[in-house]
């Protein structure tokens, strides 16, 4: 039991490092958050302040979770935290998972941040390089096809639990990549809703800022 608080807590510690809030708050003198749709996140720093700042943003959130899943590797192979004869990957998934919840819900944003595609990115990048090239690729074709990041993420989350699937990982991690998909998907109900009235800016002009 402690060996999944250890690894909850790290990845809501690093999760909770929100570079779009802090980056928009100290560059611009404003809170994301009441800018475009009003997400703590790379997509609205995009289209709020435009690509160069949004990558910026996308690379600090995708390091965020690489860094803390990968020293949850060095404490587990290091025998730091008690292994409990849990499987690394396993345990890689829960981090991954509350990396994404400390992105979403950082207690000092008043719980209200980020819909964690990035932080997903990294916590792929650092579990397994095979899944994360297929997803990346998913949501850059379908971004791309559709000219909306929304549908995008969208399809990358259910490629990764594909994937997760089609790879043999635990029943525990599966259930974990079906919970962040679900998250996602929860979180980008109003970007839907906004696709069917025309409303939500499209990647092609966001480009062109």
């Amino acid at each position: 039991m402690l060996t999944y608080f250890i690894t909850a807590a790290i990845g809501y510690f690093f999760g909770c490092f929100q570079s779009s809030y802090l980056l928009t708050k100290a560059i611009k003198k404003v809170d994301i958050r009441s800018l475009g749709n009003g997400n703590a996140g790379a997509s609205n720093t995009v289209v709020s302040l435009g690509w160069k700042y949004g990558i910026i943003v996308g690379i600090l959130d995708i390091l965020k979770a690489i860094l803390s899943l990968y020293l949850i590797k060095y404490c587990y192979n290091e025998g730091i935290i008690l292994q409990d004869n849990l499987q690394l990957a396993s345990l890689l998934y829960l981090n991954g998972l509350f990396v994404i919840l400390g992105h979403n819900y950082p207690f000092y944003m008043g719980f209200k941040g980020g819909k964690g595609t990035a932080p997903l990115v990294g916590m792929l990048l650092a579990i397994d390089f095979t899944i994360a090239i297929v997803c990346i690729l998913s949501i850059i074709i379908v971004t791309v096809v559709t000219n909306y990041i929304a549908l995008g993420t969208i399809s990358l989350v259910i490629v990764f639990v594909i994937m997760s699937i089609y790879l043999d990982y635990s029943a525990f991690s599966i259930a974990i990549a079906i919970i962040i998909a679900l998250m996602s998907i929860y979180k980008h109900i109003p970007n839907i809703k906004s696709i069917k009235k025309g409303k939500e800016i499209g990647l092609r002009k966001v480009i062109n800022k």
